[in-house]
């Protein structure tokens, strides 16, 4: 596992900015130290406990999911995080939105994987630079865990061909992969300590296998915009001011959550996710269990 990149004074160097725009990827940086990172951990599990079975209007994975800091103060905590806005601020400027935030788990010996994608080939927006994804480990992200796995320098073609596969072992909303074979020659593993994210770009080609380890893969996929980012088409979008300024002229922003999946944020979340799905699902066969 490589040794996490030393920052200057908690934010990327002009090397390490530029490495980014050159590879589509920076990892690892090291932004929670281990009793936080065990604190998150801690918090997340104490969720699912409470939570599983607990008459909400959509199962618990849904909402962990997909947009999680709508109904979720511990998302947006994560989310807002200082050490991890300063590093997303050295590539999308000082203007910064929370998009999303996703807990992505895989149980220890399962088959859950993610075929390789491109994160943008879904999402509608009109700036492919405009938008990253913070990906944070909370547990230890190794090959034989199911670590994502990165193509260097795919981030510089187009938005390739997508298909659908619907396999019930992918944790993607439409378990889309890229119309290429992608060998492993080519793939660049993306190890993680907890505590330690890597950052990507949205058409960096990735993916990851099956946790094939002791103990659960967990890690959160938190997606930024900067404030100058705009939906193609007009398309209405919601997002939360991390940091700096915001045009309000593509996002609708609101407010974190203030307890966990209060009544106004669960009405929220739906909203959000009706508008939202309008594009993550447009052109589907088939409907998905989580959108």
């Amino acid at each position: 596992m490589k040794d996490c990149l030393t920052l200057l004074n908690g934010r990327l160097t002009e090397k390490q900015k530029d490495a980014y725009w050159n590879d589509g990827y920076l990892f690892p940086i090291d932004v929670a130290d281990p009793s936080q990172t065990k604190l998150w951990r801690s918090a997340l599990e104490q969720i699912e406990h409470d939570w599983l079975d607990n008459g909400l209007p959509l199962p618990l994975n849904t909402y962990k999911r997909v947009n999680a800091q709508v109904v979720m103060p511990l998302a947006c905590e994560i989310g807002l995080h200082g050490p991890i806005l300063d590093a997303v601020e050295g590539v999308l400027g000082p203007d910064v939105m929370l998009y999303s935030v996703e807990f992505l788990t895989k149980e220890a010996h399962t088959k859950h994987m993610v075929t390789m994608h491109q994160d943008l080939a879904y999402w509608g927006m009109g700036d492919m630079d405009n938008i990253l994804t913070a990906w944070l480990a909370l547990s230890p992200a190794t090959t034989a865990s199911g670590c994502m796995d990165f193509v260097q320098g795919s981030h510089k073609n187009e938005i390739l061909d997508h298909r659908d596969s619907f396999d019930k072992h992918n944790l993607l909303s439409r378990g889309q992969e890229i119309a290429v074979d992608v060998t492993d020659a080519d793939k660049v593993a993306v190890e993680l300590s907890p505590g330690s994210m890597s950052l990507h770009h949205g058409l960096t080609v990735h993916g990851s296998g099956p946790n094939q380890s002791n103990d659960r893969r967990i890690g959160v996929a938190i997606r930024y915009v900067s404030a100058k980012m705009r939906k193609a088409g007009g398309v209405k979008d919601y997002a939360i001011s991390a940091r700096g300024t915001f045009s309000d002229e593509s996002f609708a922003t609101y407010d974190p959550p203030v307890a966990l999946f209060d009544a106004n944020s669960l009405g929220l979340y739906e909203e959000i996710r009706a508008e939202q799905a309008k594009v993550m699902m447009a052109g589907a066969q088939k409907g998905s269990a989580i959108y």
